[in-house]
């Protein structure tokens, strides 16, 4: 708690009720941004573990008969910019309930679009199986199906172009906020907020052009000891 904006002399350290503290913020300095006049450098949109990498992305793929594969069609609600993603890559992560729940620019650039999409609560993908319970299981398919905001970003930089980002509530997590600066036509720095989710554990999707990523940092690797990647932290490195 120490890393956060709280009053330990104050009832309840200064929340006024759950989703006050739930949402809280990082002190200054906490979560500094990598490299903020670098801008191949791509930052963590969310303080979340890495789930799962896909390259050569489809626009439409059958994402509820095996596996979980990303079809973009979906993913992005049928965005009129959808094909800019056709072949590109998809990096998802699960912030849990320890977590910070905000959500953070991955690039410097201007926002093109900011809206929610309305999904479902508590579904699950036939194939994690009728008992399948864990909310991290079934993440690609939620994805695709839960509630979610997705917000398109032309990032300053060309050879990064639009990126996508996509934050899903998973379950019960019904309250995808975006903060009521980030509207079409406002330029968001690299690391600057962009809103936030309320109640619990969610999942995160950050959507790339083909040939864009020319690296991932080690830290946002998937594997089954990963860590959380601290917020606004060195994400991925692009080309050129």
């Amino acid at each position: 708690m120490d890393q956060f904006v709280h009053d330990p002399s104050e009832e309840h350290w200064g929340f006024t009720s759950w989703n006050d503290f739930f949402t809280r913020h990082f002190k200054d300095g906490e979560r500094p941004v990598a490299a903020p006049d670098e801008d191949r450098i791509i930052t963590s949109v969310c303080e979340s573990t890495p789930y799962k990498i896909s390259t050569g992305v489809q626009r439409r793929d059958e994402f509820w008969v095996k596996e979980q594969p990303y079809s973009l069609e979906d993913l992005l609600a049928h965005d009129s910019d959808v094909d800019e993603f056709v072949g590109g890559a998809v990096f998802q992560a699960f912030p849990s309930a320890a977590n910070y729940y905000r959500w953070h620019s991955p690039v410097a650039g201007t926002v093109r679009r900011a809206v929610v999409q309305p999904g479902t609560y508590f579904s699950e993908a036939d194939t994690e199986g009728k008992d399948a319970t864990e909310p991290p299981e079934p993440q690609g398919y939620l994805a695709h199906t839960a509630t979610r905001v997705i917000i398109l970003i032309e990032a300053d930089n060309p050879a990064i172009g639009l990126v996508a980002v996509v934050l899903v509530g998973m379950n019960e997590v019904s309250l995808c906020v975006i903060d009521p600066h980030v509207t079409p036509g406002r330029h968001q720095e690299k690391g600057e907020e962009l809103g936030y989710f309320q109640y619990g554990g969610s999942t995160e999707c950050v959507v790339f052009r083909p040939g864009v990523v020319e690296c991932v940092a080690l830290q946002a690797v998937p594997r089954a000891d990963a860590a959380p990647v601290e917020s606004r932290s060195h994400l991925a490195t692009a080309i050129g």
